[in-house]
């Protein structure tokens, strides 16, 4: 198999650094990127001239195209590019400040967005290339304390399978890569919390509890996972990662279909004005 070419943001840590480490370890190049680029200097201690480590804020344009033009040169060609930069904004919607709403849209929608609009013009002149954005769970359900952070995720969806009709005809693939809970230091250090108001203690407790309860995957796992879906002739537009994540979803969309059946007689009814 022919060694690729990936772009990825985020790979400091957590998935980032996985599926970087992943691609290296089986022979492919890899362009990692990060706000600190001391945070990618073993990377290149270790893999030496297949990997090329580049500081990069995605919520900034310009340096965004700047970046993915810079890997390009490097490299020769671009395959496949990760979309991963992005964190958790932690607090309900009543605690959450504009400037915390805006923030969290710029690194988890409009930084992949950026980071499409880059490597397009390139993929398409290739004829060939994958990009692939980390989505969540969070896309498909929801959960409280999350509702900015989930609302970029949805975002993120309606965009990628939109972007996924637009560039078929020109051999790009496009998948949206949905994981469930992972020790990812999601509400970690990598977080950003909001205010917290008195009245929502109650709620913060009752997640508290159903946290503490939970068992986490380790992203070191998804490795495999993520070679697959870059290596397949026809990748998948969504790929759920993690043991109950289909489970989930499976739930979610029944429960959503059984209310739409339930409402059907008024859906239908909002057609036409009766004569």
């Amino acid at each position: 198999m022919t060694a690729k070419i990936w772009f990825i943001t985020g790979a400091s840590r957590g998935f980032g650094r996985t599926w970087a480490q992943a691609a290296l370890q089986r022979g492919d190049k890899v362009v990692a990127t990060a706000r600190t680029l001391d945070n990618l200097r073993d990377l290149g201690a270790t893999y030496g001239d297949r990997v090329l480590t580049l500081a990069l804020d995605v919520t900034d344009r310009d340096a965004v195209f700047a970046a993915v033009a810079q890997a390009h040169r490097h490299f020769g060609r671009l395959d496949v590019v990760i979309n991963n930069a992005g964190y958790g904004l932690v607090g309900t919607l009543e605690e959450t400040t504009e400037a915390q709403a805006r923030a969290q849209l710029e690194t988890n929608f409009f930084g992949a967005l950026w980071g499409m609009q880059a490597a397009l013009p390139i993929l398409r002149a290739q004829g060939a290339g994958h990009i692939l954005t980390v989505s969540s769970i969070g896309a498909i359900t929801t959960f409280p304390t999350a509702s900015v952070y989930c609302a970029s995720k949805w975002a993120l969806e309606g965009l990628c399978e939109t972007l996924s009709k637009e560039v078929a005809d020109f051999g790009i693939k496009v998948t949206l890569i949905e994981p469930a809970g992972y020790d990812t230091d999601w509400r970690g250090s990598s977080a950003q919390h909001t205010s917290k108001l008195e009245a929502y203690a109650g709620l913060r407790t009752q997640l508290a509890a159903a946290m503490g309860n939970r068992t986490l995957g380790d992203p070191a796992a998804t490795a495999g996972a993520i070679l697959e879906v870059v290596d397949a002739k026809e990748p998948p537009l969504r790929i759920l990662l993690g043991a109950n994540a289909v489970d989930i979803a499976a739930r979610t969309y029944a429960d959503r279909v059984a209310v739409w059946k339930q409402w059907e007689e008024v859906s239908c009814a909002a057609q036409n004005m009766a004569a």
